[in-house]
Protein backbone atom coordinates (compact mmCIF):
# COMPACT_ATOMS: atom_id res chain seq x y z
CA UNK A 1 0.00 0.00 0.00
CA UNK A 2 1.17 3.49 -0.84
CA UNK A 3 -0.38 6.67 0.54
CA UNK A 4 -0.92 9.48 -1.97
CA UNK A 5 -1.12 13.07 -0.76
CA UNK A 6 -1.32 15.26 -3.88
CA UNK A 7 -5.00 16.03 -3.20
CA UNK A 8 -4.42 17.57 0.23
CA UNK A 9 -5.00 21.34 0.11
CA UNK A 10 -8.08 22.19 2.17
CA UNK A 11 -9.84 21.01 5.36
CA UNK A 12 -12.10 18.60 3.46
CA UNK A 13 -9.33 16.93 1.47
CA UNK A 14 -7.12 16.87 4.59
CA UNK A 15 -9.56 14.35 6.08
CA UNK A 16 -9.63 12.07 3.01
CA UNK A 17 -7.03 9.33 2.79
CA UNK A 18 -6.07 8.14 -0.72
CA UNK A 19 -4.14 4.89 -0.95
CA UNK A 20 -2.86 2.79 -3.85
CA UNK A 21 -3.84 -0.65 -2.58
CA UNK A 22 -1.87 -2.89 -4.92
CA UNK A 23 1.68 -3.19 -6.17
CA UNK A 24 2.50 -1.49 -9.44
CA UNK A 25 1.89 -3.83 -12.33
CA UNK A 26 2.94 -4.00 -15.95
CA UNK A 27 3.50 -0.48 -17.24
CA UNK A 28 4.48 0.62 -13.70
CA UNK A 29 0.91 1.63 -12.77
CA UNK A 30 -1.34 0.72 -9.87
CA UNK A 31 -4.81 -0.68 -10.53
CA UNK A 32 -6.59 -0.43 -7.18
CA UNK A 33 -7.17 2.73 -5.12
CA UNK A 34 -9.22 3.46 -2.02
CA UNK A 35 -10.45 6.71 -0.55
CA UNK A 36 -11.35 6.60 3.12
CA UNK A 37 -12.64 9.03 5.72
CA UNK A 38 -12.57 8.23 9.45
CA UNK A 39 -11.70 4.59 8.65
CA UNK A 40 -14.76 4.25 6.42
CA UNK A 41 -14.24 3.47 2.73
CA UNK A 42 -15.92 6.11 0.58
CA UNK A 43 -14.86 4.71 -2.78
CA UNK A 44 -12.93 1.72 -4.05
CA UNK A 45 -11.59 2.32 -7.57
CA UNK A 46 -10.33 -0.54 -9.69
CA UNK A 47 -8.79 0.18 -13.06
CA UNK A 48 -8.51 -2.21 -15.97
CA UNK A 49 -5.77 -4.69 -15.12
CA UNK A 50 -4.22 -6.28 -18.19
CA UNK A 51 -5.26 -6.31 -21.83
CA UNK A 52 -9.00 -6.64 -22.43
CA UNK A 53 -8.39 -9.26 -25.15
CA UNK A 54 -6.69 -11.48 -22.55
CA UNK A 55 -8.46 -10.54 -19.29
CA UNK A 56 -11.84 -9.15 -20.31
CA UNK A 57 -13.14 -5.92 -18.83
CA UNK A 58 -12.23 -5.94 -15.14
CA UNK A 59 -12.08 -2.27 -14.19
CA UNK A 60 -12.41 1.37 -15.18
CA UNK A 61 -10.33 3.07 -17.81
CA UNK A 62 -8.64 6.44 -17.39
CA UNK A 63 -11.11 7.76 -19.95
CA UNK A 64 -14.13 6.82 -17.80
CA UNK A 65 -12.73 8.46 -14.70
CA UNK A 66 -11.84 11.63 -16.62
CA UNK A 67 -15.36 11.75 -18.09
CA UNK A 68 -16.87 11.61 -14.59
CA UNK A 69 -14.78 14.60 -13.49
CA UNK A 70 -15.48 16.46 -16.75
CA UNK A 71 -19.24 15.92 -16.35
CA UNK A 72 -19.10 17.24 -12.79
CA UNK A 73 -17.18 20.36 -13.84
CA UNK A 74 -19.61 20.96 -16.73
CA UNK A 75 -22.41 20.89 -14.16
CA UNK A 76 -20.64 23.47 -12.02
CA UNK A 77 -20.04 25.62 -15.10
CA UNK A 78 -23.77 25.52 -15.92
CA UNK A 79 -24.69 26.61 -12.38
CA UNK A 80 -23.85 29.07 -9.67
CA UNK A 81 -20.27 27.76 -9.24
CA UNK A 82 -19.13 28.83 -12.72
CA UNK A 83 -15.59 30.23 -12.56
CA UNK A 84 -12.38 30.61 -14.54
CA UNK A 85 -10.61 27.92 -12.51
CA UNK A 86 -13.29 25.30 -13.25
CA UNK A 87 -13.21 26.29 -16.91
CA UNK A 88 -9.42 25.89 -17.07
CA UNK A 89 -9.57 22.54 -15.26
CA UNK A 90 -12.27 21.33 -17.67
CA UNK A 91 -10.23 22.44 -20.69
CA UNK A 92 -7.22 20.46 -19.49
CA UNK A 93 -9.30 17.38 -18.72
CA UNK A 94 -10.79 17.55 -22.21
CA UNK A 95 -7.28 17.88 -23.63
CA UNK A 96 -6.20 14.80 -21.67
CA UNK A 97 -9.23 12.94 -23.04
CA UNK A 98 -8.27 13.98 -26.57
CA UNK A 99 -4.73 12.61 -26.23
CA UNK A 100 -5.90 9.34 -24.70
CA UNK A 101 -8.38 8.97 -27.58
CA UNK A 102 -5.60 9.68 -30.10
CA UNK A 103 -3.47 7.00 -28.45
CA UNK A 104 -6.34 4.50 -28.73
CA UNK A 105 -7.03 5.41 -32.38
CA UNK A 106 -3.35 4.94 -33.23
CA UNK A 107 -3.21 1.59 -31.40
CA UNK A 108 -6.35 0.45 -33.25
CA UNK A 109 -4.79 1.50 -36.57
CA UNK A 110 -1.73 -0.63 -35.79
CA UNK A 111 -3.86 -3.57 -34.59
CA UNK A 112 -2.42 -3.62 -31.07
CA UNK A 113 -5.33 -2.13 -29.06
CA UNK A 114 -6.36 -4.47 -26.24
CA UNK A 115 -2.91 -6.10 -26.04
CA UNK A 116 0.36 -5.49 -24.17
CA UNK A 117 2.10 -4.69 -27.45
CA UNK A 118 3.49 -1.18 -27.82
Amino acid sequence: MREIKGHIINPTNDTLSLVAMDEKGQGNANHHYQVTHSNSTLVDVRFQNGPINENGVNGLTNEVLLEIVADRLRGFQDGEYRCKENSCALTHIEEAQHWLQQRTIERMRRGVEGTHKK
